[in-house]
C-alpha cells in the first residue's frame, strides 16, 4: 500500500478479501506498535501472518541502529500478534560484525522465540553502469549458506536471473514463506502484479502443495505509482485473483 500508511493496508485487505497481511516495520509508527496493529487486525478481521523486520536501507535506524535489537523486537512483535514468521534479509556487506555472527545469532533468537521462524530472504546483485556488485554478506543467495527457514521472493529472482522453481528446490522443506510478485529481469526490483512479467509465478504456486508447503503467500507488488486509490485496488484485486487461482484457495468474503 506504500505510500499510504499501515492502517490503509488493513482496510484494503479486508475490503478485497485477503486472508491476512504482512507488516513491514518501517518509519510509520503504527507498523512498530503491537497494540495498534492488534487493534487494526481485530477491527478489520485481518490477522497478521508475518512481520518483515526493518532491515532495508531506509529502516536502519528504526527501533535501534543495532540490527540484533531490531530482529529481537521484530520477533517480540510477531509473537504478540500471533505471526509465525519474521522475514529478514542477509546482512549488508558493511555490517561486518553482524554478518560474522549472523548464523549463530539467528540460532540464539530462534531458541528465545520458539514460536517464530526467521525466514531469510533471497536478494539480488546490483547492476549499475555496466558493473555488478553484491551488497550482501556472504551473498544474495541464502541457500549457499544454509539457514533454518527461507522466504522466496519471485521479483528478486527476476533481478538475479534465477529460476524460482530451482531455488525452491534448493530451499526444500525449509521454504516457509513466499513473496509473490513478478519481474522482467530488469536491473531494478520491479515487484509487478503476477502475470505481468516473465517469472513462473503460476507454476511456482502450483508446485507448493506437492512441496508440502504450509506457510503463507504474501502478495508483494509495488503500487507506489498508482495514480489513484482505484488503480491501486485494481492491481491488488488482480494479484489476489491470480494467487487464489493457482493455489486453489476459496475466495474470502470481503468486508462490507
Amino acid at each position: 500500500m506504500f505510500p499510504e500508511p499501515t492502517a490503509a493496508a488493513f482496510e484494503m485487505a479486508a475490503a478485497l478479501g485477503y486472508d491476512g497481511i504482512e507488516v513491514m516495520v518501517w518509519t510509520d509508527a503504527v507498523s512498530q506498535d503491537a497494540g495498534a496493529l492488534r487493534g487494526l487486525a481485530e477491527h478489520y478481521g485481518v490477522p497478521v501472518r508475518s512481520v518483515h523486520a526493518p532491515c532495508l536501507l531506509v529502516t536502519q535506524r528504526v527501533w535501534s541502529p543495532d540490527p540484533w535489537q531490531r530482529l529481537a523486537r521484530s520477533a517480540a512483535l510477531a509473537e504478540s500478534l500471533g505471526a509465525p514468521v519474521v522475514v529478514v534479509h542477509p546482512p549488508f556487506s558493511w555490517q561486518r560484525e553482524y554478518a560474522r555472527t549472523f548464523e549463530a545469532g539467528l540460532e540464539r533468537l530462534a531458541g528465545e522465540h520458539p514460536g517464530v521462524r526467521f525466514a531469510v530472504e533471497n536478494m539480488f546483485p546490483v547492476r549499475m553502469a555496466g558493473r555488478q556488485f553484491v551488497p550482501y554478506t556472504p551473498g544474495w543467495d541464502p541457500t549457499r549458506v544454509g539457514y533454518d527457514a527461507y522466504t522466496l521472493d519471485l521479483s528478486h529472482c527476476a533481478v538475479s536471473r534465477t529460476d524460482p522453481l530451482a531455488m525452491a528446490d534448493q530451499m526444500g522443506d525449509r521454504l516457509v514463506h513466499v513473496h509473490l510478485g513478478d519481474g522482467t529481469g530488469e536491473t531494478r526490483d520491479e515487484h509487478l502484479v503476477p502475470g505481468r512479467g516473465n517469472q513462473p509465478c503460476g507454476p511456482l504456486l502450483d508446485s507448493l502443495a506437492r512441496r508440502g508447503f504450509t506457510g503463507a503467500v504474501a502478495v508483494e507488488v509495488s503500487t507506489r505509482r498508482a495514480r489513484s486509490r482505484a488503480e491501486r485496488e485494481a492491481d491488488l484485486t488482480e494479484a489476489l485473483a491470480f494467487a487464489r487461482q493457482h493455489l486453489g484457495t476459496p475466495a474470502r468474503t470481503p468486508a462490507p
